[in-house]
C-alpha cells in the first residue's frame, strides 16, 4: 500500500511547489593517450537531442572541492532528497545554489531529468548555473545540456551521491533500488532514465503485464525455415548468429521492438541485447557463469549508461554492463561474473539466406500472436544520440558504423564498416597486423592468426566510449 501512495504521489505531484505542480515527464515506452575530445554533433533534431545539449565553446570549469561535503550541504541534500515522495522541498534547492560545492550538480542534473517545466525546474537550473557557472536555460533540454557538460568536465561525484541519487530513483520505481550500492562497480554519474520500467516479467511469460511501461524481452521466439521467412523484405537487416552448425536471423524490426531475446542456437544458451541507442546487438552465452550460478534471464532495466541500455538478471537484480557483459552490481558482481561474448553479423535478409540456406528466422508473430511494423522506430536514432554521452571521439562521426573487435591480447580495434566494403569491393584483404577482417553474409567476421575473434558492429561513439584505448584501422593505417 506504501507503495502504491509514493507512486500516486509521484505521479500526481513529485516535485511540487505550492504554486506550481511538477509532474513526472513520462514519456510513452520507446519501442524503444585518447584524442581531443569534443561535444556531440550540433545535427540533432529529437526532443532530447545532444545537438541541443552543450554549448559548442565550453566554459573553464570551477575550482572542485575535495574531501566531505559542507554539513549545511548535508542538511539541506537531506532535506531536499526528502521531500521527494510529497512535494519539493523548493526552499532546499534554492539554497543548493550557494553550497559553493560544484560536486553537489550532479544531483541536480539528476534532479532536472524528471522536472517538467515550470517554477522548480527553473530553480533546479538556477541553482546549477550559480554553481557551475555554466548556462543551460535556454537550452531545450536544461537536463541533456547539465549531464553532458559534466561529463565532460569530469566532475567528481559528491560523497554518498550513491544514497541521495538512489533515494530519487526508488521513489520513482522502487524497483530500482538494489541497483544503487556502494558495493557496484557502477559510476553512477553516467547512470541516467531512458523513459522506460524494468522488465520483470517471468522468463517464458509474454503475457505478463508490462507494469508502467517497460521495453519487454522476447523469450524462445517463434522460428521458421528461410522460405517461412518471406514476410520479411530481403533488403531489411537481421543480426545473424551462428553456432554449432545452426545459424538464426533475427530481423531488425523484431529487435527494436524487444531489445532483449533469449534463445537456444547451436545448443548454446544465449542472451541477445539489442542497444537500439548505441546500434549495437550483442550475443552473450548464458551459461559463462561460475560452478554453482544459475544462467541469468537478462533484462533491460530501464535505465542508460551514457545511452547504453543497462541490463540485468531477473534471477538476482544484479546489474550487467550489455556492452562488455561484466556484472556490476548485485551477487553476480560479487561472484565475479563476465559473460562470454559471440559474434554478432549484421547482414540483409537475402544475403543471410543466401550464405546459410538452412538458418532459421524469427517468425512475423515472434511466436507470440504480435504484428510488427517494418520500422517501430522511425528513424529515431538517426541525427546523432538522443541522451546525454559527454565528449566524443574525434576521430569518426559519432554515429558511424564500426566494426569492433576484442583482440586476444585484450586490445581493441575499430574498423569503420564503410571502408571495409570499399576496400573489399576493391578486392583489397583488409589486414591491421595480425587481424584479418573479412566478408561473411553480407557484413563481417573477424580473426586473429586464422582463429576467428569476436565481433559486432556498434556506433563509433558508443565503442569508443567504452574502449576508450581502442586502435582505429582506416584504410589500413592506425587513427
Amino acid at each position: 500500500m506504501r507503495s502504491r501512495i509514493i507512486h500516486a504521489l509521484v505521479m500526481t505531484s513529485l516535485l511540487a511547489s505550492a504554486c506550481t505542480p511538477q509532474t513526472l515527464p513520462f514519456p510513452p515506452a520507446e519501442p524503444t593517450a585518447q584524442q581531443t575530445p569534443s561535444l556531440p554533433p550540433t545535427t540533432g533534431s529529437g526532443p532530447t537531442s545532444s545537438s541541443s545539449a552543450t554549448p559548442t565553446t565550453l566554459p573553464q570549469p570551477p575550482p572542485v572541492a575535495s574531501g566531505p561535503l559542507a554539513s549545511a550541504t548535508i542538511e539541506t541534500l537531506d532535506a531536499l532528497f526528502g521531500s521527494i515522495s510529497a512535494n519539493l522541498d523548493r526552499d532546499a534547492l534554492r539554497d543548493l545554489a550557494s553550497a559553493n560545492d560544484v560536486r553537489v550538480a550532479w544531483l541536480l542534473a539528476d534532479l532536472l531529468r524528471f522536472l517538467l517545466p515550470g517554477s522548480a525546474n527553473q530553480d533546479a537550473v538556477d541553482s546549477f548555473e550559480s554553481l557551475t557557472g555554466a548556462q543551460i536555460g535556454q537550452a531545450p533540454v536544461p537536463w541533456v545540456a547539465a549531464s553532458n557538460l559534466l561529463i565532460t568536465w569530469d566532475i567528481p561525484a559528491p560523497p554518498d551521491y550513491v544514497r541521495w541519487k538512489g533515494q530519487l530513483f526508488s521513489t520513482i520505481d522502487e524497483r530500482w533500488g538494489p541497483f544503487f550500492v556502494e558495493s557496484a562497480s557502477i559510476d553512477y554519474r553516467l547512470l541516467s532514465w531512458g523513459g522506460v520500467r524494468p522488465d520483470d516479467r517471468p522468463l517464458g511469460d509474454f503475457e505478463a503485464p508490462c507494469r508502467g511501461g517497460c521495453i519487454p524481452a522476447l523469450d524462445d521466439p517463434g522460428v521458421t525455415d528461410a522460405a517461412g521467412g518471406d514476410w520479411y523484405p530481403d533488403e531489411r537487416l537481421v543480426f545473424g548468429v551462428a553456432l554449432n552448425g545452426q545459424a538464426r536471423a533475427y530481423p531488425k524490426n523484431i529487435m527494436e521492438v524487444h531489445e532483449m531475446v533469449i534463445d537456444t542456437v547451436g545448443g548454446i544458451r544465449i542472451g541477445l541485447p539489442y542497444c537500439t541507442l548505441c546500434g549495437s546487438a550483442q550475443a552473450y552465452d548464458l551459461k559463462s557463469v561460475p560452478a554453482g550460478i544459475e544462467p541469468p534471464v537478462l533484462r533491460t532495466s530501464g535505465l542508460l549508461v551514457r545511452s547504453n541500455k543497462l541490463m540485468f538478471d531477473l534471477n538476482t537484480w544484479s546489474a550487467i554492463d550489455t556492452f562488455t557483459g561484466v556484472a556490476v552490481s548485485g551477487s553476480l558482481h560479487d561472484a565475479g561474473v563476465e559473460l562470454t561474448q559471440l559474434s554478432v553479423v549484421v547482414s540483409t535478409w537475402s544475403d543471410w539466406k543466401a550464405a546459410y540456406p538452412q538458418t532459421t528466422i524469427v517468425a512475423e508473430d515472434g511466436g507470440i500472436g504480435r504484428t510488427y511494423e517494418l520500422d517501430p522506430l522511425g528513424g529515431r536514432d538517426a541525427d546523432g544520440p538522443i541522451f546525454p554521452i559527454g565528449a566524443v571521439d574525434v576521430r569518426l562521426p559519432v554515429q558511424a558504423k564500426v566494426l569492433g573487435v576484442e583482440t586476444t591480447d585484450g586490445s581493441y580495434v575499430a574498423f569503420p564498416t564503410t571502408d571495409l566494403r570499399e576496400q573489399m569491393a576493391a578486392g583489397e584483404p583488409i589486414l591491421f597486423g595480425d587481424i584479418e577482417v573479412v566478408a561473411e553474409a553480407g557484413g563481417f567476421r573477424a580473426f586473429q592468426n586464422d582463429i576467428e575473434i569476436v565481433s559486432h558492429e556498434a556506433f563509433w561513439f558508443a565503442w569508443s566510449q567504452f574502449h576508450p584505448e581502442t586502435r582505429l584501422w582506416q584504410h589500413g593505417l592506425e587513427g
